[in-house]
Formats: structure tokens, C-alpha cells, sequence
């Protein structure tokens, strides 16, 4: 004895079927799935090595403006940087461009 499914059976099946395929196609897709995610972690990552890049420079930086303070002068330094602005040397030495 073999049974036929009602056509309120089969629109159901078809329906829940769309629905699974629907669900499934935005957890991969969607806004929130799993692409999204992948593409999030990339940027995260990339934006983290451009945070420690910046955070390097500031400390160089610090550094430079502590070592040119009035409470640490590094005469070196200032001179280097005087030289360097405007363009000055002395006469005993030499440029190697």
C-alpha cells in the first residue's frame, strides 16, 4: 500500500526546504556570517600592526622630545638637529652625499 504525500505536505517540505537554504546561504553571506567574520579578523589584524607601527613612532618620539627637555639635554642631539634645520657645517668636515 503505498501513500501519497498531500500537496499541503509538499508545499510544506518545499517551504521548510527554501527556508534551510535561505538560513544557510546568510550564515556564509549575510552580515553576520562567516565571510564577514574572516574579513573582520584580516582588518583587526591589519589594523593592530598599524596601532603597533604608531605606538613605535610616538615612542621615538618621546623619547626625542624628553632627550631635548630643559631636565635632559643631550647636546648631541641638539646639535644634530641644529645642523640638520639649517643646513649648517663646520669647516673641518666633510658631506658624503
Amino acid at each position: 500500500m503505498t501513500q501519497r504525500l498531500s500537496i499541503s505536505a509538499i508545499v510544506f517540505f518545499a517551504l521548510m526546504i527554501l527556508l534551510g537554504l535561505y538560513f544557510a546561504y546568510a550564515a556564509v553571506q549575510g552580515p553576520s556570517g562567516i565571510l564577514r567574520r574572516v574579513q573582520l579578523q584580516a582588518e583587526t589584524q591589519e589594523l593592530a600592526q598599524q596601532r603597533d607601527m604608531l605606538q613605535t613612532e610616538v615612542d621615538r618620539m618621546r623619547n626625542l622630545t624628553r632627550r631635548l627637555s630643559d631636565d635632559y639635554l643631550d647636546i648631541d642631539l641638539l646639535d644634530e638637529r641644529a645642523r640638520n634645520v639649517l643646513g649648517l657645517v663646520r669647516a673641518d668636515e666633510i658631506i658624503i652625499r
